[in-house]
């Protein structure tokens, strides 16, 4: 047996008054934070090529910015380690490169959440979690690199409940969902390389979103009957506001492999959706959404009369841009999930990039 670790010589009590300072300071989303000193902020920019001085995003509707070195603080309050904070500069990268993300989106009464889907040799070396649970607590990176996009939005751009931040109930993940996507039992290139990086590339995606819901369909082996089960979470009217929506699909590995044994690519399953996920007219005008406005993505509303017919079918997801799919979870039950877009999101990813 090797020798005992050497007892640290630790103030709780300065640790929980520093704790209380950044309360009182109101810098925390409601946690208790990590004090970013010098040594430690250091740390974390030491993990880029980038100055700290370089403006990483702007919101010009606020007069605000934010800089490398501000991002840095607000990841090392996170929790994160600094070899994190590549991840997380792309992730903030990914996110702004969603339209809503650039203006008001953070503001919406809906408050949408960011989610970050990881791929490539990242998600092993810092320790991602891609499998079972890869959406819920217990692994640092997950829960900490999407915290900082949080502390960054609230501490860089003041955007906080009851002030700049307008949610009417707010989503419970709004700063916690970020996972690696299961490339290892996906039968289907990862989402990066679909969006044109390298295999193997570490890389983040990111956009947008307003809620997710569960597709539990364990009972069939039929593609068709499990596409109709997704079909119809994706259309349900509640959902509809615009004309037209995005949908992130993210299958359980067996929903995907079931699937690609039966001759369902990516591209594939996304032309079925279009096919399929329509509404009738009655159905929009039972609930008040059969009427679209004029300009942008168009809203929905009602009509003053009747327009079509009542059996005339309406695409919701008109274009193969508009849902996205990964895969992830783990190979227990046949489970995925749909995740609602707020608007649309950029199909792009962003690389990771390391210090040279």
């Amino acid at each position: 047996m090797g020798e005992a670790a050497p007892a640290l010589d630790l103030d709780p009590e300065a640790a929980q008054a520093a704790i209380e300072h950044c309360y009182d300071q109101g810098w925390s989303d409601g946690l208790p934070l990590v004090p970013a000193t010098r040594e430690l902020v250091d740390r974390f920019l030491a993990e880029t090529d980038r100055p700290p001085d370089e403006v990483i995003g702007r919101m010009d509707h606020l007069g605000r910015a934010c800089t490398v070195e501000l991002a840095a603080v607000n990841a090392a309050m996170a929790g994160c380690l600094p070899e994190y904070f590549p991840v997380v500069l792309a992730a903030w990268e990914a996110v702004m490169r969603d339209r809503a993300a650039k203006g008001g989106g953070w503001q919406s009464t809906s408050g949408p959440a960011p989610m970050i889907v990881v791929n490539g040799t990242v998600r092993e070396e810092l320790g991602f979690n891609s499998t079972g649970g890869a959406f819920g607590p217990g692994f640092r990176p997950n829960a900490t690199v999407p915290r900082a996009i949080g502390l960054i939005v609230r501490n860089a751009f003041g955007i906080r409940p009851h002030e700049f931040d307008q949610a009417t109930q707010g989503l419970p993940g709004r700063f916690s969902i970020c996972f690696g996507e299961n490339e290892e039992e996906s039968p289907w290139e990862p989402l990066s390389v679909e969006m044109g990086l390298p295999e193997g590339q570490s890389a983040v995606s990111a956009t947008l979103l307003r809620t997710c819901e569960f597709v539990d369909n364990r009972h069939t082996v039929d593609p068709d009957q499990v596409l109709f089960d997704f079909a119809d979470t994706i259309v349900r009217t509640g959902s509809l506001i615009f004309r037209d929506q995005s949908c992130f699909v993210v299958f359980g590995p067996e929903h995907a492999q079931l699937l690609a044994n039966a001759g369902y690519s990516k591209t594939d399953v996304k032309d079925w959706f279009i096919d399929h996920c329509v509404r009738r007219e009655a159905d929009l005008r039972r609930a008040g959404k059969d009427a679209v406005g004029e300009g942008g993505l168009g809203g929905r509303g009602p009509s003053d009369g009747e327009r079509v017919s009542p059996d005339t079918l309406t695409s919701i997801i008109p274009t193969r841009a508009q849902i996205p799919i990964t895969v992830t979870g783990a190979r227990n039950a046949a489970m995925s999930l749909v995740c609602r877009v707020f608007g649309t999101w950029s199909n792009t990813s962003c690389p990771i990039e390391r210090r040279r």
